[in-house]
Parts: structure tokens; C-alpha cells; sequence
């Protein structure tokens, strides 16, 4: 009687224990004899890395790692671990049945038989994939975060030394200051309102036009196509935008009735790429002479620009111009992480 109640309770441990290994069904649950093969399969490891219990006990454990990690031993080396330490750490990449892979994190322990001999391993993973690509996503955000800070930093630090650099007059200064970082932070609402992805060059007009008053004004023209601006240029193009139309409303077109503001561009392809051709041509104002010094706006223009291509700036008598050909690939970058590739 005492006999048939100790099997009884056995079994029922044995039945017991069976559930809770099945039921762990976001953990992978394998165990293996001293030579690796695997001998359990639980639910958990047949829905996160796809083969079914039948096809897989009897086959080797390394065949879940990487071909990089087979070679290098790393099953080996957790095996070792658990032996002489207790437990083998696992945080890698592992291989499902279709080949696909995904990030695990884990461990594996010796079994032991009763008199303290090693039996077997167990090892225990969890899938991590979305935490780690969670955790990477941040990475470049924060990554992507600080370069925005330091370049935004920098564009005001160098507006506001400008200004001051070129002001007549301490009210001139606040003037220009407040004038061109409303113009950048314009364009930053833009950007914010896209999720930072970008915007359109016919966005940054409009926004341009609407700013400094000239949306309804038949002497502001635009045209061109849809092209898509990343954040870096769609910056750029902001401040150039307005300081082109504050030294044109100052000194050129806008300065007189019948001066007009024509904005063009367009897309061509050349040696395999796309390019971008833009144009501002003032016309009807005052005849344009070329400026013996540069001053902030020539820099900016200059500076903002030439990294996306090549700028061109002709003082022609009837009407200033402004070239630029450059390279949509370029202009598109999202991130500034892209730009530094």
C-alpha cells in the first residue's frame, strides 16, 4: 500500500511538473544530454523557434544558434559555464526553423543526478527581439535627439552673433534676431507636425510667403514639383527662404511696386542620380549691384546650401539669381546620422 502511494505521488509530481513546462509558453524550455543532443521540447520552444517536439529531440542544440556561434563554440561554452559555474549566461541571436532570427536572452544550468553527478543541461530562453529593437530605436532617437539640440544650438548662436556683427543698432539686432529664429522655428513646427520625417520644398515656400506677409501677393511666384525635403535641408531652405525675401524686401524686387520674386525648380536625372534645379530670380527692382563685403545673409546662403550642392549666386543688374543644383539623395537624408554617412 505504502508502495502504490509513493508511485502515485510520483507520478503525480512527473504530471505536475509536465504542466508547468508546457504551460511556460513565452519561455523556450530545452534540455539536453552532456552531449548537447536535445532530449525536451516544451510548448514554449515550439512557438518561438517553430520545429515540433517529433522532429527535433534527438538533434543537436547548436543548430538553434547562429552558423557565426557554431563555429565559435558558443553552445560549448554555455555548457562549460553551467558545469563550473552554476549557470551559462545567453544574450544573442538565434535561428528559428524558417531561418529567421531573432534576439534571445537565457540561461543554461546542469542537471544532476541525485549523487551530485552531472546528468544533462537545461536551458531556458525567452524571445527579446522587440525589447532589443525597442531599446535600439532609442538609442537613435537619443543619438538623433542630441545632434538636433547641438545643431539648433549652433544655428542660433551663429544668428545671434551675426545679427549683432552686421546691426546698425541694438534695436536693428533684436529685429534680425527674432525675426530669423522665428523663421527656423517655423520650420521646426513644420517638422514636428511631419514626425520629423521631412517635408515638402513647396511647404517651405508657402510657410516662407506666409510669414513675411507675401501669400496673397502677385509678386511672390512658385512652381515646381512635389519634392520631398528631409529635415536637415528643409531647415536650411527656411532660413535661406527668409533671408532672401528680408534682402529683397530691403534692397532688391520687393523693395520697389514692380519688383517680382520667382521661385522655380525641378528634377532631372544625370549620371545615375537625381538632381535638384532651383531658382530664385528677382527682376523689376532697382539695378542690383554686386556687395563688396559679404554679409550674414551671403554666408548663410552660401553656408546652408553648398551641402547639398553647388551654389551660384549672380548679382546681374536686372535682378538678383540664385542657383543651386544638388543632389535629391542628398536633400532627403531623414536623420543627421544619415547625413554623416
Amino acid at each position: 500500500m505504502i508502495m502504490k502511494l509513493f508511485s502515485s505521488s510520483s507520478r503525480s509530481r512527473e504530471r505536475f511538473l509536465e504542466a508547468i513546462l508546457q504551460s511556460a509558453i513565452e519561455y523556450a524550455i530545452i534540455s539536453t544530454d552532456l552531449d548537447g543532443l536535445i532530449t525536451t521540447w516544451n510548448e514554449g520552444a515550439r512557438r518561438i523557434l517553430g520545429w515540433d517536439e517529433t522532429e527535433i529531440i534527438g538533434q543537436p542544440a547548436a543548430m538553434i544558434f547562429t552558423e557565426e556561434d557554431q563555429h565559435a563554440g558558443i553552445l560549448q561554452r554555455e555548457m562549460a559555464a553551467a558545469l563550473t559555474e552554476g549557470h551559462g549566461s545567453d544574450e544573442r541571436w538565434h535561428v528559428r526553423k524558417d531561418g529567421s532570427l531573432f534576439w534571445a536572452s537565457g540561461q543554461m544550468m546542469a542537471l544532476t543526478s541525485d549523487n551530485g553527478e552531472a546528468e544533462g543541461f537545461v536551458k531556458i530562453l525567452r524571445d527579446r527581439t522587440e525589447q532589443r529593437e525597442n531599446e535600439e530605436r532609442q538609442r537613435v532617437l537619443m543619438h538623433e535627439l542630441s545632434h538636433r539640440m547641438k545643431n539648433t544650438l549652433a544655428v542660433v548662436q551663429a544668428i545671434t552673433s551675426q545679427s549683432f556683427r552686421n546691426a546698425s543698432s541694438m534695436e536693428d539686432a533684436e529685429q534680425s534676431i527674432s525675426a530669423r529664429i522665428n523663421a527656423y522655428s517655423k520650420a521646426h513646427d513644420i517638422l514636428l507636425q511631419q514626425n520629423w520625417l521631412g517635408t515638402t520644398m513647396a511647404t517651405i515656400v508657402e510657410a516662407t510667403a506666409i510669414n513675411l506677409g507675401l501669400e496673397a501677393s502677385g509678386r511672390f511666384k512658385a512652381r515646381g514639383p512635389a519634392v520631398e525635403l528631409g529635415p536637415q535641408a528643409a531647415l536650411s531652405f527656411s532660413l535661406v527662404l527668409h533671408e532672401l525675401v528680408t534682402n529683397a524686401n530691403k534692397y532688391g524686387a520687393l523693395s520697389v511696386d514692380t519688383g517680382t520674386i520667382e521661385i522655380e525648380w525641378s528634377v532631372r536625372g544625370e549620371a545615375g542620380e537625381k538632381r535638384l534645379d532651383f531658382r530664385w530670380q528677382e527682376a523689376g527692382g532697382p539695378a542690383v549691384v554686386a556687395p563688396s563685403n559679404k554679409g550674414f545673409g551671403t554666408r548663410l546662403v552660401n553656408s546652408s546650401l553648398a551641402a547639398f550642392g553647388e551654389v551660384a549666386l549672380d548679382y546681374a543688374p536686372t535682378g538678383f539669381i540664385l542657383k543651386l543644383d544638388a543632389s535629391l539623395q542628398k536633400l532627403q537624408y531623414k536623420t543627421y546620422s544619415d547625413a554623416e554617412e
